[in-house]
């Protein structure tokens, strides 16, 4: 600020105050209440099952509780040292779907005593924590990715391809099987093709923005920047193919074509990727028998009862969610075993649907929403074009594979082969989904770290492109 001096001439300069920046809270409170909420949420629904299926309290539910609540403690603490501005809510929910995984896994336990896997989904649940704690810890900056975008897609192809040359599971090429041990490489490959998309959308955001021949209402991009979508399509397909893996499929190119639309802003890349996700996902459903038989399972679910050969798995899971009701049996009060092999993974949610019932199932739903919420608000709070995507990226991944998995138990598409996040048998599943709770979390501590006391960590008057 000046002052002119009366009479003399003299202009006086005066330094303007500097405006103190709000520091904003860091919240690391409100998430350790949240967590000790969602373990006990958890150790309750054990011990409802125990109390349920025997009368008594499981022997082991004080160690349950006290290893999740470990656990859970460890990845606050992590958070707390080296992410403290992080979004309070993304640690909590991961807890409280995984801690309520854990309890259906171990409530079919009781009906399959010779197929037990709960105790093999705690330890890939201990893994997944142990590297989300790895993640929270080393990587600093996540913007130091965007460096291996390269690194991450030769790695995300090799992980696609090794399945291939390995026996078919349930029809499927998608797992590796050595003396006991068994790992779904896609489930890796889909978080570093997110850092790949990411990487490359943002430094390309320009060209691919570029808009050419305007048709109907919808403005598409021009031929010359078609070739990466119609790469990735390609290699979908091929997955789908050689791996007659069509969630993987779906996943892998939604993915892309969310990040071109937010990286854009052009509409005509929904289009062009609607188009060509129908035409492949028609072509190999019509001609690859495996993908065709689960088509012909969706249309005609209850065909095998009209046979006389009885119901078969999706007609099984239909009548677990009727059972159901809106409040559903209580946990460890259901019938979901008879859907048979896959209850614990790909038909998990059907358990979760009949003995929690509508509004059970609703209040899970609502959670995963939550947490795609909190991812994209990351991306809106990052300052960096690269943090966006990735952000983006990573909740999408969670929201599409959600879609896919209850859509394909509730008969809304066709049925694939996909794990429930968090909820489901699988530990190639859960760790990966702990390492993109990690990544959101390094996002989000970057946003709102820098986001000056401005509320949310949302950036003013900038848009996600």
């Amino acid at each position: 600020m000046t002052k002119a001096g009366t009479g003399t001439g003299i202009t006086v300069a005066q330094a303007d105050t500097p405006t103190p920046v709000a520091r904003l809270p860091r919240r690391r409170g409100i998430e350790l209440a949240l967590i000790l909420m969602a373990v006990l949420l958890s150790v309750f629904g054990y011990c409802n099952v125990g109390l349920a299926q025997h009368d008594a309290l499981p022997p082991d539910a004080a160690g349950y509780g006290a290893g999740l609540g470990v656990l859970a403690l460890l990845a606050h603490l992590a958070v707390r040292l080296r992410a403290p501005y992080a979004d309070p809510l993304l640690l909590p929910i991961g807890v409280l779907l995984n801690g309520l995984g854990l309890v259906l896994i171990y409530r079919l336990d009781l009906e399959t005593p010779g197929d037990r896997a709960a105790p093999t989904q705690l330890v890939w649940s201990t893994l997944g924590v142990a590297l989300f704690i790895v993640v929270v810890l080393l990587l600093r900056d996540h913007r130091v990715l965007q460096r291996y975008a390269y690194v991450c897609v030769a790695a995300a192809l090799a992980l696609l391809t090794v399945p291939i040359f390995f026996p078919a599971v349930n029809g499927a090429r998608i797992w590796i099987r050595v003396e006991g041990f068994s790992i779904q490489p896609g489930e890796f490959a889909k978080v570093l093709l997110a850092v790949f998309f990411a990487a490359y959308l943002a430094a390309n955001r320009s060209a691919l923005a570029y808009a050419g021949r305007r048709v109907w209402r919808l403005q598409l991009p021009t031929g010359r920047v078609l070739g990466p979508i119609l790469a990735v399509w390609l290699v979908s397909v091929g997955v789908l193919v050689l791996e007659r893996d069509l969630g993987t499929s779906l996943l892998f190119f939604g993915l892309f074509v969310v990040l071109l639309y937010v990286a854009t802003g052009r509409t005509g890349w929904i289009a062009v990727g609607l188009v060509l996700a129908s035409l492949g996902a028609f072509a190999v459903g019509w001609l690859e028998p495996h993908v065709h038989s689960r088509v012909e399972d969706w249309l005609h679910p209850f065909a095998s009862i009209e046979a006389g050969d009885g119901p078969g798995q999706l007609a099984q899971s239909l009548f677990a969610f009727a059972a159901g009701g809106v409040t559903g049996t209580g946990l460890g009060l259901g019938h979901s075993v008879l859907i048979g092999f896959a209850v614990k993974s790909d038909f998990i949610l059907a358990t979760a649907g009949e003995e929690l019932g509508f509004l059970g199932l609703t209040a899970v739903f609502l959670l995963y929403g939550l947490l795609v919420e909190r991812g994209y608000r990351a991306g809106l709070g990052a300052r960096d074009p690269f943090g966006r995507l990735l952000a983006v990226g990573l909740s999408s991944i969670v929201a599409l594979q959600v879609f896919v998995i209850a859509g394909g138990v509730t008969g809304l598409i066709p049925l694939t082969g996909m794990a429930m996040p968090f909820l489901a048998q699988g530990g190639s599943s859960v760790v990966t989904n702990w390492a993109i709770v990690a990544l959101l979390i390094r996002v989000s501590h970057a946003a709102r770290s820098q986001s000056g006391g401005r509320a949310g960590g949302a950036v003013s008057g900038e848009r996600l492109r």
